[in-house]
């Protein structure tokens, strides 16, 4: 048996010649997957996670990548990412001790303290942990040729309306795939681009001229903040609040609404998201009531992590939004003609309500952080609401030297 690669194609095998016989369809039957495969990767999770089972380590029912050790007060978690893997624990023995166990089984390439992990860059500090990317986004800047471009304050126009049908289509369409490909990536560490990546990505099929320029405009906005990420505070209290909103019959083309949520623990974001409803809703009632039971839900599995991470949290979950209607009918048990096509909805964020888990609380509309996940703002709210956010640069500065000067 032999493998025969052919750049233009897939791996596949061949048997000898020898084997060959006129009308006869033979397979090879492997003993031990092959790197290439499409088996190869569900294969080496198995082995891994086999091995880190028979040392005690439980794997998260919430995250399958996830993986953690409890015993006598000594706690371990370890995250899998392919062969990339973080480990960390309360005691130090147990690291050395795991890590020890790992080079036993697999060739393995301590990297010391994490500093730096797919593209994420982790700085320490008295005051906390922050995450940032941005080498990645210099990378980005380098390969769009905007390295020299003039910064933008904001990722988006106030009051820019993108359609399908606007504009000229692309020559290459390559080209706009593969930088909101890149955009969508920095999203990870950058909540105050996920509104304006999310629109971008609309436009995957058939981009026009239009959604270039907007795209080149999230640009300029990353150049005037390449080292904005999140902060992960060292003190403050492990509770979970969250917000979320919608933006009511916000896409042109389809008028579906858009969902936004972020949730923090403490004073640090862990969580949000943008995203376009798959059904119209006929009211902004509606609308809110679809994100409140989205956001419910997420709430729902990060509680499912912090207790595989040994996290108690036993008090509610305060969840803010600035739609009275939305709390009215959450809080309301009684069934209504006008909710019944959200039924199911209103089931799921009940059944919270009244287990004690959630707490839907009013919120001024000005107040809302998770305004910056729904719709474009102006520069003045669009700040505002970042440092609402816990959005930090912590290389701020540096950016008169970096970046340039005279930003939008």
């Amino acid at each position: 048996m032999f493998l025969n690669r052919d750049l233009d194609k897939d791996v596949y095998m061949q048997l000898p010649p020898s084997f060959r016989r006129k009308g006869e369809h033979r397979v090879c039957k492997l003993h031990k997957s092959l790197y290439g495969l499409k088996q190869a990767s569900q294969q080496w999770f198995l082995k891994l996670s086999s091995a880190l089972k028979s040392i005690g380590f439980t794997q998260s029912w919430s995250d399958y990548s996830l993986f953690v050790q409890n015993h006598q007060g000594i706690f371990t978690a370890l995250l899998i990412d392919v062969d990339n893997v973080i480990l960390a624990g309360n005691n130090l023995d147990d690291i050395t001790k795991t890590k020890r166990f790992l080079s036993s089984r697999f060739k393995l390439k301590d990297m010391g303290q994490l500093n730096y992990f797919l593209g994420i860059e982790v700085a320490r500090s008295k005051h906390g942990i922050s995450l940032c990317q941005r080498k990645y986004a210099l990378e980005i800047l380098e390969d769009t040729s905007f390295l020299g471009a003039k910064p933008s304050r904001f990722p988006t126009e106030q009051n820019i309306t993108l359609t399908q049908e606007d504009g000229d289509l692309l020559e290459d369409a390559s080209q706009y795939r593969r930088l909101v490909g890149c955009l969508i990536y920095l999203t990870i560490t950058r909540p105050d681009l996920a509104y304006a990546v999310h629109i971008l990505s609309q436009f995957m099929d058939k981009p026009r001229q239009p959604h270039l320029e907007a795209a080149h405009k999230v640009l300029r906005y990353i150049k005037h903040a390449l080292g904005q990420g999140i902060l992960l505070p060292s003190k403050g209290p492990l509770e979970l609040r969250a917000y979320y909103d919608a933006d009511w019959a916000r896409c042109k083309d389809t008028r579906r609404s858009t969902t936004g949520y972020c949730i923090f623990l403490g004073h640090a974001p862990i969580s949000w998201k943008t995203k376009k409803r798959s059904t119209v809703s006929r009211s902004s009632a509606e609308a809110e009531y679809r994100s409140m039971a989205t956001t419910c839900c997420e709430i729902m599995w990060l509680l499912y992590i912090l207790k595989d991470l040994n996290v108690k949290h036993e008090q509610l979950v305060k969840l803010f939004c600035d739609n009275k209607a939305a709390i009215h009918i959450a809080s309301n048990p009684v069934f209504h003609e006008r909710t019944k096509h959200i039924e199911i909805d209103c089931h799921v964020v009940q059944d919270k309500v009244q287990k004690g888990l959630v707490k839907p609380e009013h919120i001024g509309t000005k107040e809302q952080p998770a305004d910056i996940f729904i719709k474009p703002l102006s520069s003045n709210q669009f700040a505002t609401l970042l440092g609402k956010l816990g959005v930090i640069n912590i290389h701020s500065n540096l950016r008169g030297s970096i970046e340039g000067k005279n930003p939008e």
